[in-house]
């Protein structure tokens, strides 16, 4: 239902007076990403785009099957073949936007009745660890704050869980409320601009109860909530993020609630219809503020899996969010390894995310680009048998980066994934994090900085990686991302 209608609630609709939130402590800044990075702070709704197609993340089976509706339109790939003497890797710009990322369930703790708790206690296919009290964000996040400030970021996403805020219908938690009052008013304070997602794949268990997306009448339920919290922290700066990845949240909910076909069909349906809505209601509610859905890169499914959103949304969009982990070629076909739980098996390319950022700028060349998501998973903080190292991983993917925006690719922000380990949706073995955490043997959840921690900082602070840097990864032959790969290799001038 659209927000403000009655759904037994006794809220203020979004023109009326809103609840009282955090006050204006901290850096507000522009509104919107600013206009030397692609998208004026003053900036409304995005006027139409072309409809494109893509490319997604997970080589799970399953997708193919929820995706069979879409039509695999091709992609005319990036022009890899530029002359070594023209490709430039310069600097990024002074006011690029550095972050990092987390998401509410995945390291809170202490988590209420959600779809995924309920998951994690009958041990859904790929859950391995129970939950327990993951890195107990809930309690640690003033000193987690301080850790990502001292990186130089400029940027913290995380996730206003629906579940916590209203964890039974038409009830809303205090107690929930001032913790994510005090988040945001923290990370504002600490310089920092919040990116805050709306919906990172949980609901509340009485969402579950009532038929979860296949029942309509959750689609005016999320908005109403989504009314509550955006009239909530209007007016500071947030970036707003409707669905992470609805690609994968389709996938998940598939194989794990389980859906029907028929069913995955209507959950579909209805994350377009409730993004669309969302993205007017933000922009009515907070003039200004950036909207998008970040998607899930995926190789050669990318096509199918920006049929269930993106394709559908693409005048509903202020920024490309981009989540890149894995690319494929010829000779590495590793990526199926994330389908099977096993992250830490994939041969990272990091040149993908080149082709990847140059081929969502020409398919939306109006919009600037922000990588929403980026990161390296180890074996539950062992070595890689290669020796490539998280600062390795993170110096080139950020050279490839840099070299998008050299060849003209509107990139304005990249965020790392993530800054603690947490609940990789199953298990603690999988493990991102900047400062790593043994959820399951230190009962003080002690976070231990890695590599990482004084690289993104020394690129931050450097506006990139060092001068002269060339990748320790070479580029992949006959990549899925561009095919003239398998012609001509991708040159890797030294970094200005």
């Amino acid at each position: 239902m659209p927000p403000g209608t009655t759904s037994g609630r006794t809220d203020p609709g979004p023109d009326e007076p809103e609840p009282t939130g955090p006050g204006p402590t901290g850096p507000t800044g522009p509104n919107g990403l600013n206009e030397s990075n692609g998208l004026n702070e003053s900036n409304g709704p995005n006027e139409p785009n072309e409809p494109a197609s893509g490319v997604g993340r997970r080589a799970a089976v399953t997708a193919l099957a929820l995706a069979a509706s879409s039509a695999l339109v091709p992609v005319r790939p990036a022009r890899a073949a530029t002359r070594a003497g023209a490709a430039k890797v310069p600097k990024v710009p002074a006011n690029f936007m550095w972050g990092v990322a987390t998401s509410g369930f995945q390291a809170e703790g202490s988590f209420p009745d959600s779809n995924w708790t309920r998951y994690a206690a009958q041990k859904k296919p790929g859950v391995t660890d129970p939950y327990k009290n993951s890195v107990d964000f809930r309690h640690h996040y003033p000193e987690d704050i301080s850790r990502a400030r001292a990186l130089g970021v400029k940027v913290f996403r995380t996730s206003i869980e629906w579940a916590r805020v209203e964890p039974k219908r038409g009830r809303r938690d205090p107690a929930a409320l001032a913790y994510y009052d005090d988040l945001v008013r923290r990370i504002r304070a600490a310089g920092m601009r919040p990116m805050l997602t709306l919906d990172h794949w949980v609901v509340p268990g009485w969402v579950v109860d009532q038929g979860g997306w296949t029942n309509p009448r959750t689609v005016g339920d999320w908005l109403d909530e989504a009314a509550f919290v955006v009239r909530r922290y209007r007016g500071m700066g947030v970036i707003w993020i409707t669905f992470n990845e609805a690609s994968q949240y389709l996938v998940r909910e598939f194989t794990d609630e389980p859906l029907t076909a028929a069913q995955a069909a209507t959950m579909q349906a209805a994350l377009v219809k409730t993004h669309r809505a969302a993205y007017d209601l933000i922009h009515r509610l907070d003039p200004g503020a950036p909207v998008s859905s970040n998607v899930a890169y995926g190789t050669i499914l990318n096509g199918f899996m920006d049929g269930v959103l993106f394709d559908h949304v693409t005048d509903k969009l202020d920024f490309v969010g981009v989540d890149y982990y894995y690319g494929a070629s010829l000779t590495n076909t590793t990526a199926t390894n994330a389908a099977t739980g096993e992250p830490w098996k994939v041969d990272p390319e990091p040149d993908g995310l080149y082709y990847v950022l140059r081929n969502y700028q020409r398919r939306l060349p109006r919009l600037p680009l922000y990588v929403v998501e980026n990161g390296f998973p180890t074996d539950n903080g062992k070595a890689r048998a290669d020796g490539y190292t998280r600062s390795q991983h993170l110096r080139d993917h950020i050279y490839w980066l840099q070299r998008a925006i050299g060849d003209g690719v509107k990139v304005v922000g990249y965020n790392y994934w993530s800054l603690t380990d947490n609940y990789e949706w199953g298990g603690y073995r999988p493990r991102f994090g900047l400062y790593t955490v043994d959820a399951l043997t230190d009962p003080k959840l002690t976070r231990r900085p890695t590599d990482a921690v004084a690289t993104y900082r020394g690129i931050i602070a450097g506006r990139g990686v060092p001068s002269g840097y060339t990748p320790v990864r070479k580029p992949a032959w006959c990549t899925v991302e561009d095919p003239s790969t398998c012609l001509v290799p991708t040159p890797t001038p030294p970094a200005q």
